[in-house]
């Protein structure tokens, strides 16, 4: 993994030749980024033709022009794993994760571009070209943020289709502020959200490792510089 030393400005560069001049490091970015997001396309695709008794078929100019329009229905559910651990659910998500933001969908699509300009900057500017998991992290998080903006761009809503522990409750009767909800975990996500959550724990583990190799070598430095 390349190290990190800071620049002329005090930012942060990589010791090694930068990503964005390695052919290698480019095509782990890409070949990761198209196998995730082929993967949350097609897994949309398939919930929304098999979850339910028949496939659902999305007009997407009844969708963008109707914000209440909702052809999934109540009963396309599946039961995937026993003891409640886990259905399929078909959802039309108006909002990001956990349904913040309900109807924002403009809001929504710039802030996606610009977290997607983000982290191209941070690929090209600030790993180096042997820093793979950084690599595959970036790629994952391009094709969780890249997936979803495509279902606000064409559906102008992201399909949702994993519900985990559906029917567990909160103890004590408690419900979740502002919803009224008693499920112990009431979202339904895809794996757009799941490459993200992924991405970015893989970016933090990265981060931590040149954080742990930086304080090394300081160390090393001062403990071989001349008293």
């Amino acid at each position: 993994m390349a190290g990190v030393n800071s620049g002329a400005t005090g930012e942060p560069t990589p010791a090694g030749p930068r990503s964005l001049w390695s052919a290698t490091a480019w095509l782990l970015l890409l070949g990761v980024f198209t196998l995730a997001m082929g993967a949350d396309l097609w897994t949309k695709e398939w919930a929304f033709r098999t979850v339910g008794p028949e496939p659902v078929v999305l007009d997407r100019a009844e969708l963008l022009a109707n914000p209440d329009y909702d052809p999934v229905g109540t009963r396309s559910a599946r039961r995937v794993l026993p003891w409640g651990l886990l259905d399929f659910r078909l959802v039309l998500n108006p909002g990001a994760v956990f349904g913040i933001g309900a109807h924002q969908r403009w809001f929504f699509i710039v802030f996606t571009l610009g977290a997607i300009a983000a982290g191209l900057v941070i690929f090209g500017r600030y790993t180096g070209a042997t820093d793979r998991l950084a690599h595959i992290a970036l790629g994952l998080i391009l094709a969780g943020g890249l997936g979803n903006l495509y279902d606000r761009i064409v559906f102008g809503r992201v399909r949702d289709f994993i519900h985990a522990l559906p029917g567990r409750r909160l103890p004590y009767g408690w419900e979740w502020p502002g919803t009224h909800n008693p499920e112990l975990f009431p979202w339904v996500f895809n794996v757009a959200d799941m490459l993200l959550l992924a991405g970015m724990i893989a970016l933090m583990v990265h981060v931590n490792r040149v954080e742990r190799k930086r304080e090394r070598v300081d160390a090393e430095s001062a403990s071989s510089s001349p008293p």
